[in-house]
Parts: C-alpha cells; structure tokens; sequence
C-alpha cells in the first residue's frame, strides 16, 4: 500500500519537478536546465509547492485514469465509457497547462453520449506523442498480477488509443502499465524491456480482435519495436541471461542529451510513446535506488522532461518507496492528499480478486 501511494506521489513530483511551471518542459539543454538548478541551490534545497511548482496536463490525465479505475465498474466497456465522461471533462482542467494537442484533440473526438461508440476514436497520425505513456502507469497498477496481463493489455491500449490512436502513442501506454505491474510483482529492472517485447505481439493480436484501423496500424507498428530493439542491444540486455546494462561512463548533461536525441524520432527527447518511456526506464536502470541521479537522467534533460519525470517517478515510487527522497519535494506537492487517496484506492481495486470478463 506504501508504495502505491509513493507511485502516485513521486510521478507528481517528478512530473512537476521536470515541467517547472512549463519553463523546463521545453528547455532543449539539460546543461542549462542543470545550471539553473543550481542557480536555486541544488534538489535539496527546492520546496515543491503548487504557486511555484503546479503539475502539468500529464499528471492530471494520469490521476484521472486513476479516477476511473477505482470505480466500481461490472465490465471493461462500463470502465471505458466512464473513462470517457471523465477525460472530456478533464479537458476544463487542463486549460493554462499548455495540454498536449494530441489528448485535447482525442479527447473531442470522444463521444460521452454515443453507448456503443463513446471510446472510439479515428486514427490520428499525429498520435504518437507522450501523452498515452504518461498517464498508465495506474492501468498497472490496478492490473499488476501475471494472471491478469490480458486485462491490462486490452484497457492499456483502450486507454491510450482514446486519445493517441496510433500505434507509437498507445503501445507507450501498454509499455508503462506494463513495467508498472512489473515493478510490483518484483521482477528485475534488467528483464522489463526484454519483456516488453514479448508482450507486444499480444497487443497486435489484441488489435486484430477489435478490427479497428488494422491497415494504418500495420503501416506504423515496426517502428516502435525496432526503436526498442535498437535500444535494448545498445545496453546490451536484449538476450536472457544478460542481467547487467552497459552504460557509458561519462552521463553528463551534454552527454545524455546527446544520446536521448539519438532514440527520440524528430530530436526532441521524450517526444514520443516510445522513447518517454525508454529514457525513464533508462534512468532507472542507471540510478538504482539514487532519487537524485534519478532526477538527473530523467527530469532534469533537454526535452520533455516532465513526461519522462512522471514516469520514473512512478515507477521508482513502486520500487523504492518515498524512503530516500527528501520530504520537501513532496510535503506541500500539488493534490498531494488526493494523489495519496488514488494510491490506496488502486491498492485495495487490485486485492480484491474480481477478474473482469467480457
């Protein structure tokens, strides 16, 4: 329970820590975004509070995905039309956060009032940002044992086809529910992207059911598994019985600039469903239980920091626990009470064994 309240607590943090009111979130150089830490007086030294450090849109979405999967739903489809009523009116929220244009423009596509077709939207070309990746963590969370992957593979792309309906965008969202259930059921950083790519021939065989946008699917579908298979062999980790990543020695700011930009698709790091996900996956296997190398490689890096901040800090939050992280980044966080009540409310929906069928 401690650590699904860190989870949700720490993505917040790391989201806000990474996004500063919108003025790093669009900062191309870590080297400048890591000056200016200092300028303030370090991490330690920082105070997370919602004037000078609000959450961004990503969390937002986030905590409302939670919202919906601690409700009392009797099937998938009840869950994905109360999914719908919820994002639509997430959209108000959202205003003065600068809101990811793909998830405002999902979301009017979404039809809260159409019973059979509320959830499905049309193909979006320009569907493959972040923002699916960011906000499904939780489906993870709520779907975390081994015996319920078919569960989270289906809501995982529901979730995230409802606003990013294209393969890159919503295969980030299978990909971080999915390294969430893996963090919780223990199972080795190291093995999570060899993993991934196991799973996602479920996920194409899950599109094929549900027959929607197959041909448009199968023209971008390679190029999330290349960007990760590209990945996992320059660590070094994509066969089994290879259990330690090879990382370069010099990680400065520059350096792991240089390097998210080689795996980002137009140089802008953490742009995409892929590579948010992967350099926050990458963060973690190089900081170890270290909240402030965390911060480092993930939040504080040129590009869309605060997606890949929200990310690592879930997962590092369901790892680690709030144990190592100073209290002043959390204490006076933005919605903190309620992050902490989603926490303990997915906890409890995911112990109490009710597997959904169709």
């Amino acid at each position: 329970m401690e650590k699904f309240k860190a989870a949700m607590v720490l993505g917040a943090a790391g989201d806000a820590l990474g996004y500063r009111k919108g003025r790093w979130e669009g900062c191309t150089s870590g080297k400048k975004i890591q000056e200016e830490l200092v300028s303030l007086g370090g991490l330690g030294a920082l105070k997370l509070d919602p004037d000078n450090w609000p959450l961004s849109d990503a969390t937002l979405m986030h905590m409302t995905t939670a919202e919906a999967l601690v409700t009392d739903y009797w099937c998938l489809e009840d869950l994905y039309r109360e999914l719908v009523r919820l994002y639509v009116e997430a959209m108000v929220s959202l205003k003065g956060r600068a809101p990811d244009p793909a998830t405002v423009e999902g979301c009017a596509h979404l039809k809260p009032h159409n019973f059979l077709l509320a959830w499905h939207t049309p193909f979006n070309e320009k569907g493959s940002g972040f923002g699916a990746a960011a906000k499904a963590m939780c489906v993870g969370m709520r779907y975390w044992q081994p015996e319920r992957l078919d569960n989270l593979v289906e809501v995982s792309i529901e979730i995230g086809r409802m606003t990013h309906n294209h393969p890159t965008g919503f295969l980030g969202s299978l990909t971080t529910a999915l390294f969430a259930s893996y963090a919780i059921q223990g199972k080795p950083l190291v093995t999570w992207g060899r993993e991934l790519m196991k799973v996602i021939p479920r996920a194409e065989e899950y599109c094929r059911k549900t027959i929607r946008h197959m041909a448009e699917y199968q023209e971008h579908w390679f190029y999330f598994e290349a960007k990760w298979q590209f990945y996992l062999e320059e660590r070094e980790i994509e066969k089994e019985g290879q259990s330690k990543p090879s990382l370069p020695d010099r990680y400065d700011a520059e350096e792991t600039d240089k390097m998210y930009k080689r795996w980002s698709s137009e140089g802008r790091a953490g742009r995409r469903g892929h590579d948010a996900p992967m350099i926050a996956y990458d963060a973690l296997l190089g900081a170890g239980s270290d909240w402030a190398e965390l911060c480092k490689r993930a939040m504080f890096h040129g590009g869309e920091s605060e997606a890949t901040g929200l990310i690592a800090g879930c997962l590092y939050g369901l790892l680690h626990g709030l144990n190592q992280v100073p209290s002043s980044l959390y204490q006076d966080l933005d919605k903190r009470e309620r992050l902490e009540e989603l926490g303990e409310a997915l906890h409890k929906a995911a112990s109490a064994e009710k597997i959904i069928d169709k």
